[in-house]
């Protein structure tokens, strides 16, 4: 007996709707780095400008040389997780320097910009889909590094609890001898799981949680690459620290962890500001100026350096594989950087827009301010100053038009890289932020070629993470002026006064520029927002000659009558979609050119944006996954589709008797099969829809739409009907609709009907008949569509949606006929090949589908059949 709705309740309690509202991606990091501001100030209180500058000019060489190595020591190991791990997943072949650029690049990228933004994972995936490696292996190869990098974590500190076992007894009352037994606990955890998987990979699940664990020789080697990617990037600000707070390393260190992690959770780029209060704080360094200094040290030498070596290697590298592009070599080396090239471009956008508001927070050198004066207006000096901040804000927020390859973006980030350049000058003479500016202007036009999608709407359009990230940031820039001015007293006369040395009136006003543009940004962003529902529109004349033009069958699904369509300039690709009110929902892959059709998934995804919606794209292959993943979207199975390889199909051998036997049985009763071209379908129509018009009755459903055709002559009549057709009367006994594509690839059917009172074979004569007839024609496969959620493994330890998926396809058969139509479609013994959904989040695929369904059957009415006696 099969389970009903009620025994399958899975609506979520109050709780789990509670820490699963979406608020709190937003309402967590912003209390975090409130809070770790307001901590920052009052730590910082005491902390004089001039002690932070003699102890910044009085920095010791030793200790930034030694970090310097630590930090070199850290991004070595972190350039040998990837090689090892592709190792173990039998990769594709590909040059020995491509794991290693790619693991340090998409760690120097995530060290900076924090994982919130652009993470290391897009970076990875882009780069690795370039040489042939899947999204599995490289979600494994992602999953796999991360446990490597927890366990050297867990041996570390086990290590330190057991051998220095008076580390944090030192500052917190703990029994005696509790660290050394949490120390050796942890430690023989460690050593049972190496023993465990001694054998070979394990898989390790707890409630909605599985972890494959490597095999225990590989395990090894990936957590001897953790203990020294860990201990070497402590060292780098461990050395850096007074002498007095670096007494006890096993404080020093679990702090550091709890900060990273704050720092993370923070969503502010790098964990600025949440990062250094946590330090701070639990180091007691409250009012040292020489700790502030240690932690800026750190955040040169950690994140922004290992930053711009990435940037300035890849614009080298770049510039060489443009030189020569028939070159095996530099083709190869091309592959490998141009995924890289979209993300570190926003990330020296962002680092050259921080800049630039950093040094209009900060008092002008005195110098430079009296060489200004014998040459320059004040007038000219105040409104540079100004400008330059302004310029400064717009290049974080240009920075994701950059991650998207916008045309425009690359030209207004050119743009405003040039005019910070000239405002540097102009406002007080900073040769070096001019200097810095002009390699990031080089290194961007050596990338120019890689910006080249246009039309993606407004560069200057934020959505919500990203607006929160920019907002942080500033606000993080902000506190440094704030802490700059802290001995300044702030009257409403400030804002008025203009003077040579009137650095705190400048900060004022710059710091209300720069709100001033976050809030029309913010503003442009929601006024943007569309709650009007999309109608369908008249197919465009381009969408019929593409897909005509396509191999592939399914784009025929266009012709529905009930979609929207997104064109290239050029006419070379379209986007078939449908607006659900909440979400935009395109059916399959671009049809078209793939570069132009890559384009008009960012395009999609930015209108998606304008209006307020989700964007997710239904029942797409392997081809645009890498864009996908870019877009920041989560790619599940939701089934498979089945094509029958017709080379050596035939109705011999047992297992086809049944079709041989009703082929028969059609001849027999006076039935012949007949191909009856588009053109002539118009004049078949009343006796196709009486054979449609009488399946629809047997059935429980309506007409479907979306990803299924219906019954609609400004539909049928776009393609050629095989049918069964009495030679004698003309009665036809069954029709299917049949989707051809440009090539003879493949051949499908969409619409198959039949009419049950002509003759028992109708709907098997004619399913043999059409094999036949497509291999004879030349046709290479013959796609009998999707199955929903067929092959999808729900074991204990497989992830939640394939456990969901699969529970719905074995025990939903009162909804849906899941097996049935599997099974039925099996007998042709086809292959079968995954069908994709992109959607915004991994658990947000369900209500994906669900409004899927809607488009597709109008809601759960229309899908659910009833129960008959067979």
């Amino acid at each position: 007996m099969s389970k009903t709705a009620a025994d399958t309740d899975t609506t979520p309690g109050l709780i789990t709707r509670v820490l699963d509202w979406a608020g709190w991606r937003v309402l967590v990091p912003l209390a975090i780095t409130v809070i770790a501001l307001v901590v920052l100030r009052d730590l910082s209180r005491d902390i004089d400008l001039a002690d932070l500058r003699r102890d910044l000019a009085g920095y010791g060489w030793d200790r930034i040389a030694a970090s310097l190595a630590a930090m070199a020591v850290s991004y070595i190991a972190l350039g040998l997780y990837d090689p090892v791990i592709l190792r173990s997943l039998q990769a594709p072949p590909m040059p020995g320097y491509v794991p290693v650029l790619t693991g340090v690049s998409s760690m120097a990228v995530s060290n900076l910009l924090g994982f919130s933004w652009l993470t290391g994972g897009a970076v990875r995936y882009r780069v690795y889909a370039a040489f042939g490696v899947d999204i599995g292996a490289v979600a494994k190869l992602i999953a796999t590094s991360w446990l490597a990098f927890l366990l050297g974590l867990m041996v570390l500190l086990g290590g330190l609890f057991l051998f220095h076992p008076a580390g944090l007894s030192a500052v917190i009352h703990l029994p005696d001898g509790s660290e050394s037994a949490v120390g050796a606990l942890i430690l023989a955890a460690v050593a049972g799981l190496l023993i465990w998987t001694a054998r070979g990979p394990k898989t390790l699940g707890w409630r909605q949680v599985q972890v494959t664990l490597p095999a225990a020789r590989q395990t090894l080697v990936l957590m001897a690459i953790a203990l020294i990617d860990l201990t070497a990037t402590a060292l780098t600000l461990y050395v850096l620290l007074p002498a007095d707070l670096a007494q006890n390393f096993v404080l020093f260190f679990v702090l550091f962890i709890g900060a990273l992690g704050l720092g993370v959770l923070s969503h502010a780029p790098g964990g600025l500001g949440v990062f250094e209060a946590a330090i701070i704080a639990g180091l007691g360094g409250t009012g040292r100026s020489d700790l502030l200094v240690a932690l800026l040290f750190y955040r040169l030498i950690y994140t922004v350096l290992p930053f711009v070596i990435a940037v300035l290697g890849l614009g080298a590298a770049w510039g060489l594989t443009n030189r020569d592009r028939a070159s095996a070599a530099r083709q190869t080396l091309l592959r490998a950087t141009r995924p890289i090239v979209p993300v570190l471009s926003a990330g020296l956008a962002l680092l050259s827009g921080a800049a630039l508001l950093l040094r209009g927070d900060l008092p002008t050198d005195t110098s430079h301010a009296e060489f200004l004066r014998d040459l320059l207006p004040l007038g000219l000096v105040e409104t540079s100053h100004l400008l330059s901040s302004v310029a400064g804000v717009l290049l974080l927020i240009v920075a994701r038009g950059l991650y998207r390859r916008m045309a425009r973006a690359w030209f207004i980030a050119m743009a405003l890289l040039a005019a910070g350049l000239v405002l540097s000058l102009l406002k007080g003479a900073e040769f070096g932020s001019a200097t810095a500016l002009a390699l990031s202007l080089a290194v961007l036009w050596s990338f120019r070629s890689a910006f080249y999608r246009v039309g993606l709407g407004s560069a200057l359009r934020l959505n919500t993470r990203w607006l929160m990230s920019v907002g942080l940031l500033v606000a993080g820039i902000t506190w440094i002026g704030f802490f700059a001015y802290r001995n300044v007293d702030y009257t409403d006369a400030l804002w008025w006064q203009f003077a040579w040395n009137g650095d705190a009136p400048r900060f004022l006003r710059a710091t209300l520029a720069v709100a001033v543009v976050l809030v029309a940004v913010t503003l442009n962003a929601l006024i943007s927002r569309s709650s009007t529902r999309l109608p369908a529109e008249p197919i465009p004349d381009v969408v019929r000659t593409l897909t005509l033009q396509s191999h592939d069958t399914e784009s025929a699904m266009a012709l529905t009558g009930d979609k929207r369509f997104l064109i290239a300039p050029d006419q070379s690709a379209f986007i078939a979609y449908a607006d659900t009110g909440t979400s935009l929902i395109a059916k399959g892959d671009p049809v078209g050119d793939p570069q132009a059709g890559e384009a008009l998934i960012w395009t999609l995804r930015d209108q998606a944006d304008r209006m307020g919606r989700r964007c997710a794209f239904y029942a797409v292959q392997t081809a645009y996954l890498p864009t996908y993943i870019d877009l920041g979207l989560s790619v599940v199975k939701i089934g498979e589709i089945a094509r029958v390889p017709l080379a050596e199909f035939s109705l011999d051998g047992s297992k086809r008797k049944d079709w041989r036997h009703a082929r028969a049985r059609a001849i027999r009763d006076g039935y012949t099969f007949a191909i009856i071209p588009a053109a002539e379908v118009a004049g078949h129509l009343d006796a196709l829809r009486a054979v449609s018009d009488t399946w629809l009755a047997m059935k429980s459903g309506t007409e479907k739409a979306f990803a299924l055709g219906s019954f609609d002559p400004a539909y049928v009549c776009n393609f050629d009907h095989a049918v069964l057709r009495h030679e004698v009367s003309g009665r036809i006994a069954s029709f299917a609709t049949l989707l051809h594509g440009s090539t003879t690839q493949e051949i499908a059917i969409d619409l198959m009907r039949y009419d049950p009172g002509t003759t028992p074979a109708a709907m098997d004569g004619l399913f043999a008949e059409m094999l036949l007839w497509a291999k004879d024609a030349g046709y290479t496969w013959f796609s009998l569509g999707g199955t929903p959620l067929a092959g999808l493994d729900n074991r204990p330890h497989a992830p939640i949606w394939n456990r969901v998926g699969g529970f719905i396809y074995t025990h939903g058969e009162r909804f849906y006929n899941f097996e049935g139509l599997r099974s039925f479609k099996q007998k042709f013994d086809p292959v079968w090949s995954p069908n994709y959904l992109a959607s915004p989040g991994r658990l947000d695929a369900a209500r994906t589908l669900y409004e899927v369904n809607g488009l597709i059957s109008g809601g759960l009415p229309g899908v659910i059949r009833r129960k008959r006696d067979t």
